[in-house]
């Protein structure tokens, strides 16, 4: 009897050199047959040997956490990214194929549309032009406005942006998890929340509502929601931190 016969599960190891699990290991179907070359078959020894070194690990480590797994970029990562590729490939081929863009008639350029609008990722950049109403009248100058309503809207465009890009800066805390950190999440939402109102007021003459009431949501809503999202997560976070130390102190016990 040689050392191949004496093989036995113990001898799949997470280092890659074992084989691939045997497949009454895993749910059969019918489809099995048909994983016997090719993509299916790198597919298949892909997620199956992914599992069996990720159930390995656990046996032999006392740290339960999942440990850094690395694959050869040939063929598995290649193999994947392509299978992944393909299929999105193809669905964008297929959408072509059967629904082609329809081909409306021409722009009449002696005549402006009744509704202009932007491309609709633009809507929350458009309703920033609209904040006319938030353009103070100051009495020193006689009740007139210290500028027009398009430069007030373009520095508000340049306040927001600038807003989002100064937030990565301030918030520089290690959280993973919006529980960890209430504050931040509900700016995040409130953030998300105002780029949706914003972007609903940019299109104030279709709405089937008084202008001013939408004014008001527009800014009202997000302080709604982002405070909600504070409290909630503010109160899950005492929960969520003493399971986090016990699970901490149970897989790491004090030396």
């Amino acid at each position: 009897m040689t050392d191949e016969d004496t093989t036995t599960d113990d001898d799949v190891r997470a280092d890659g050199s074992g084989i691939v699990a045997p497949d009454d290991e895993t749910p059969t179907w019918r489809e099995r047959k048909e994983r016997t070359q090719g993509l299916s078959q790198l597919t298949y020894e892909y997620f199956e040997r992914a599992r069996r070194e990720d159930q390995d690990l656990r046996q032999e480590s006392d740290y339960v956490e999942r440990d850094v797994l690395a694959f050869p970029t040939w063929p598995h990562e290649i193999i994947r990214n392509l299978a992944i590729a393909s299929f999105f490939v193809g669905m964008l081929l297929f959408l072509s194929a059967t629904l082609p863009p329809h081909i409306g008639d021409p722009a009449n350029p002696s005549s402006t549309p009744a509704i202009i609008l932007p491309d609709w990722y633009l809507y929350w950049s458009f309703g920033l032009l609209k904040l006319g109403p938030l353009n103070p009248e100051l009495s020193i100058l006689g009740g007139q406005k210290l500028m027009a309503d398009r430069t007030y809207g373009v520095l508000a465009n340049l306040v927001v942006v600038g807003f989002v890009a100064i937030v990565p800066f301030l918030n520089k805390g290690s959280a993973r998890r919006p529980v960890e950190q209430p504050f931040w999440a509900a700016v995040g939402v409130g953030g998300v929340i105002f780029a949706f109102t914003i972007s609903i007021y940019s299109a104030k003459n279709l709405l089937p509502m008084n202008v001013h009431l939408a004014f008001d949501l527009t800014f009202l809503l997000p302080i709604v929601g982002g405070f909600i999202t504070w409290a909630v997560l503010k109160t899950m976070r005492e929960g969520y931190m003493y399971d986090l130390n016990r699970r901490y102190y149970r897989l790491r016990p004090p030396k």
